[in-house]
């Protein structure tokens, strides 16, 4: 990071979110604040494995890594952090999650002006703290877009879309590595979701998917970390010409993978935002969760939901035990979108 004080571009330190589908939507923040001033220097503090991501945003200038747990408090390391980040001299500080903790690094960085919403008793820490209209902003973006606005100036009409840049260097290694080709179309799946299974399309109807593609000469590559290997296994058991790459690929790597495919078929996930900011077509399945709240920030993209009386719950397992709101959407609909003529198209 280049300590030097010039006189002076605006500098702006970010505390970023904990997911990965909402530091993918933090990049719409990113590139509206850059809209607004060119020359501003944003830096993110966000975890360590969200640092691949963040370098495919060149809106940012520094990423840095904050060495505390999910889930912890880690009060000496956010002071740690803090202090060493002074030299800064942060003329704003805008905070994204709303718990207590999130705002410590901020005051103890001594940003000028320190935004954020109202929360956990933040006052002192924050100062300026802005009520959070849950009716007005419903999408996660939105409020994430709103913090970089002038106070009570409101949302601007048109949120910029994520971006991820692609490496053509690592995309033509991982295809020598992998043994991959793409002379055929390529449909990639995601049939994870960290959540839970209320968010998970049943895995029956991804191998279905699969074997159809796979007869009309479709290849079908199934991304995810070492987590969804065992799901992936179940759909490459019946359809035995579906790629396995799950937990065989780091998080930047997926971001250029996918922007070799045509089409991915996902569940609302973090690697559903990936895909939107890749540049390819995106089919979000969805379940217990609510498309008009984490839509997929993509004007190439369609959902697929259903809307029953019980969705969208937000649970991570089904209540009332049937999750029928993803088991009553049939493959063939959804091949149906990803087949049309008009629509399915080279990236």
């Amino acid at each position: 990071m280049d300590e030097s004080v010039t006189a002076h571009s605006e500098r702006i330190l970010i505390i970023g979110p904990a997911w990965v589908g909402d530091m993918v939507m933090a990049q719409s923040l990113f590139i509206s604040l850059k809209q607004r001033n060119p020359e501003v220097e944003i830096d993110v503090v966000a975890p360590a494995w969200s640092l691949p991501l963040l370098a495919r945003m060149p809106e940012v200038n520094c990423a840095i890594s904050l060495e505390v747990g999910h889930g912890k408090f880690g009060l000496f390391a956010r002071f740690k952090l803090g202090r060493s980040l002074r030299s800064r001299r942060y003329d704003r500080a805008i905070v994204l999650p709303r718990s207590f903790k999130s705002a410590l690094v901020p005051f103890f960085a001594g940003a000028k002006t320190r935004t954020g919403f109202r929360g956990e008793m933040r006052y002192g820490l924050l100062n300026d703290i802005r009520p959070l209209d849950k009716t007005a902003l419903s999408q996660t973006v939105q409020r994430y877009v709103v913090l970089g606005e002038p106070d009570k100036a409101g949302l601007a009409p048109a949120i910029p879309l994520p971006a991820l840049r692609i490496d053509p260097v690592n995309q033509g290694r991982l295809r020598q590595k992998l043994s991959l080709t793409t002379e055929q179309m390529v449909v990639g799946f995601m049939p994870g979701a960290e959540y839970g299974p209320a968010k998970c399309w049943p895995i029956e109807n991804f191998a279905k998917l699969a074997g159809s593609l796979n007869d009309k000469g479709i290849n079908v590559w199934i991304f995810g970390s070492g987590k969804e290997k065992a799901l992936a296994d179940k759909i490459t058991s019946l359809a035995p010409q579906a790629r396995n790459l799950c937990g065989q690929t780091r998080l930047e790597d997926v971001v250029d993978l996918m922007a070799l495919t045509q089409s991915v078929v996902s569940n609302d996930s973090g690697l559903m935002h990936v895909a939107c900011a890749s540049g390819t077509r995106v089919i979000g399945i969805y379940g217990s969760s609510n498309p008009d709240y984490t839509p997929p920030l993509s004007e190439n993209a369609k959902v697929v939901y259903l809307g029953l009386d019980c969705s969208p719950c937000f649970k991570r397992v089904c209540p009332l035990g049937h999750t029928n709101c993803l088991i009553q959407i049939c493959f063939e609909s959804v091949e149906e979108i990803l087949v049309d003529g008009n629509e399915f198209i080279s990236n």
